[in-house]
Order: C-alpha cells, then structure tokens, then sequence
C-alpha cells in the first residue's frame, strides 16, 4: 500500500510506503498520510462476520493498509498481541448499547492504536542497532498513557509526551509521568493545541532531522487505522438483530470516528456516523454552516475532547472527495455543554444502573439526537474510557463509589516526573540536550 500528503494537490502526487508513513508520522508538507486506495472487504466476510474470531477480523480489516511490508506472520502476531483484551457491547436501553473500549492495560480506546503502533515500529527497528527514533506525541488525556504503556521498553523507542498543565485528569496524568524508562512527559503551559502545534512544527524543524521524530497521535496511519477494528466487532456482536446501525462517537480530534468511516468504506454496513462533541464545536458549526473555523479549545469535564482545531477531519472530508452533500448524507455533528453531560450521566444510571464517563454521556446525547427521528435503529454509543479516569466528575455527579482496577491501582500511587515547559524553544532546546 502507497501513501501520500493530503497536502499534495498535485495531479501526479508523491507517493511514501507504509514504514515511511508510519516512521516519519506526518508527510514533509505538513500534510497528513493517506492510503492510496481503499478496496472493500470481500461481501461473503461481511455476510459471515459472527464466525471469524476479532484476531481474524482484525487482519482481513488492515492487511491491504499494511501490504507486503510486514510479513503476513509477524503482522498476525501483532494483532494478536495488541488485542489481548474484550470490547463488549453492553446494553443500556432499548435499541441503545455502549461499546466499551476501556479494558486494555491504560483503560482507553487508545490502548489498540498505541500498541499496534509500537509493535510496527518495533519490527521497522529490528536491525537498526545504534539508531534511536524518537516518538513525539501531544495528549488531551488518554493518548499519553496508552502511548506511554505501549511503547514502554520498546528497544530503540525514546517517548516525549506534550501535555497541557492541569487540563488531564489525576489518573490521566499519573498513568504518563510515572513510568520511566523511555517514557518522558513534558508539562506544557497553555492548552492542548498548543501541544500539538509544538508537534507539528517540530516534524518539519531542520534543525531537527538528526532526531529521528516520529508521531503517535491520530495523525499517525498505525495509530489511526487499527481504530478500524472497534466497529467491526461491534457490528460482529449486533448483527443478528437485523437493524440498521448507528454510531456515536465522542470526538476530539477525529481520528476514531474517521476510522469508523474507512470501516464504511471498507464494506461494513452502517446508516449513520454522529460525531458527539463538547462545547468544542469546530465541526459541529461546519455542518451547520459549511464554514470551517478553528477556534482556541476550551476546557471541559471531558477533556478529551477539548480540541478546537481537530487534525483528522481533513481525512473525513477527503473520504468524500470534499463533497459536503456525499458527507451531509452518513454524518451528523452536535455539541453539548458540562451540564447537560452531568445531566445525562445522572438520567443513564438512574434508570439503567449504567455508569457513563463524561465522554461516553456526550456520546449517548449525540445519538439520542439522532435516534429522535431513526427509532428503528440499534445505536452504538462509544464508551472510550473507563469512568474511573475522571473519578471526581463521576462520584460527584453519581454520589457513587468507583472501585479502583488494578490498572489503576499500578501507577496511582506513584510519584510524578516530568519537566514544565513554555514555549516551542523549551521543546527544541530539550530534544537537542538528549
């Protein structure tokens, strides 16, 4: 499979393989990788999902994506190994089911992405004896501690996480500064988008190449794709119910949702994609409006989410050749406030005993929303974190007691390490000093 930068316009474009895609994270343009091509899943797979295993699932879902770069074994083994654990749906209402994500080792969606990722890189390392890439990443919450855990120990893998003072859970930020090893954690004074501006420049800074840089935020085609493989195991779970099916996902930065719609285009049926926000509605007022204005991200109780400049909606736009008409038609946008989630989690426990985090509550508003007007449909909202990563909103919100897993229960007690940085100067003259 070929890559190219959905910033080359150009009728004859430059095309990258997987490995380069996956080694360098982001193109030379600035631009984002995209696959080639996309060739739908034979009919007959679809059609008898329930008999293949999530392993099996998972390999015929990305194996053109990876081509022949990875040995059809080696890439089996690292599916294998990144999905050591279950992603149930759970039913919470009629016709409304959430599909937990948060029973991997960081307790996050992430977790899929983050340890596909390092296994990849780590094949792509294999010979390389003295070289060392570096994997620079900005999180909101959850992408530093699944990519934290992921990478830990990979052997010739150095981690620096970028993220925003104060605006990561207590959970969230122990699970990404408590770990050692390769794994760094710089504090960032100012706001998630300005961990990820500090990213992005720092790919392209000539002064930088001896580096090594790579990334593990969405941006990342081994970290983005692998996504993929959630909604194919919920459609596998669901399918016998013969109803038209629905998903909601809580978005901050887009790549999940944008990974369930390669799904859509890989053959798997689904009617509707409803990306769920917080008061972050950069998409939710283009859809209204078919203006697209990035704006400063705020913050939230959901706080990954709080991205006001979303890098992969891009990739969803260019899914539809940028043709709002073709994307009106499968997906739908709608932002709600701390109130109405706090509200929301409150009505879900109350009447089925389900506790939401506040991500997973945003997720079941979007669909609800839609579900208004589509009442016979299965509705799939995405529980993308386990409610124990925002411990003090839901005790507060619930008056219940979460019990601590033993996820948590590993690193919750540990001191925290990192060093507090300013500016995109502090990052550079820290890359330079290692």
């Amino acid at each position: 499979m070929k890559y190219y930068s959905l910033n080359d316009t150009q009728e004859n474009k430059t095309y990258t393989s997987f490995e380069d895609a996956v080694v360098k994270g982001i193109a030379p343009d600035r631009g984002l990788y995209f696959p080639e091509s996309i060739t739908p899943l034979d009919e007959a797979f679809i059609n008898s999902i329930e008999n293949y295993s999530n392993e099996e699932i998972a390999f015929e879902v990305i194996q053109q994506f990876v081509g022949d770069e990875i040995p059809i074994s080696v890439l089996k083994e690292i599916i294998n190994d990144t999905l050591c654990f279950d992603f149930p749906t759970v039913k919470v209402e009629e016709n409304v089911y959430a599909l937990e994500l948060f029973h991997g080792p960081t307790m996050a969606f992430k977790d899929v992405g983050a340890r596909f990722m390092a296994r990849c890189l780590g094949y792509f390392n294999r010979d390389k004896k003295d070289e060392k890439v570096t994997v620079l990443v900005a999180t909101s919450g959850d992408t530093g501690g699944a990519v934290a855990s992921g990478f830990l120990g990979v052997k010739g893998v150095e981690v620096v996480i970028l993220y925003p003072s104060g605006k990561v859970s207590d959970i969230q930020e122990k699970q990404l500064t408590t770990l050692g090893q390769n794994i760094t954690a710089l504090e960032v004074d100012g706001v998630f988008d300005d961990c990820q501006e500090m990213v992005k420049t720092a790919f392209l800074d000539s002064n930088l190449t001896e580096e090594n840089l790579t990334s593990a935020n969405s941006i990342n085609v081994a970290r983005w794709l692998p996504q993929m493989f959630y909604f194919f195991f919920a459609y596998k779970q669901l399918k016998a119910q013969n109803k038209e099916l629905v998903f909601s996902v809580p978005s901050g930065n887009f790549g999940n949702i944008c990974a369930g719609m390669m799904a859509y285009k890989l053959g798997l049926p689904v009617k509707h994609f409803v990306a769920s926000t917080n008061i972050n509605d950069t998409v939710p007022q283009y859809m209204s409006t078919q203006k697209y204005s990035p704006k400063p991200s705020k913050q939230t109780i959901s706080n990954a989410m709080d991205v006001g400049n979303p890098s992969n909606f891009i990739r969803i736009q260019n899914l539809f050749n940028n043709n709002f008409e073709a994307l009106n038609k499968l997906f739908s946008s709608y932002s709600y406030t701390d109130e109405e989630t706090k509200k929301t989690m409150e009505s879900i426990y109350k009447t089925s005993g389900y506790i939401a985090d506040p991500h997973g509550a945003v997720g079941y508003l979007g669909l609800k929303k839609y579900q208004e007007n589509n009442k016979d449909t299965v509705g799939v909202f995405l529980e993308t974190a386990h409610p124990v990563k925002f411990l003090d909103v839901v005790e507060g919100t619930l008056e219940v007691s979460v019990a601590i897993p033993e996820q948590i229960k590993a690193v919750i007690d540990k001191k925290k390490e990192s060093h507090f940085i300013k500016t995109y100067d502090d990052l550079k003259d820290f890359l330079k000093s290692r």
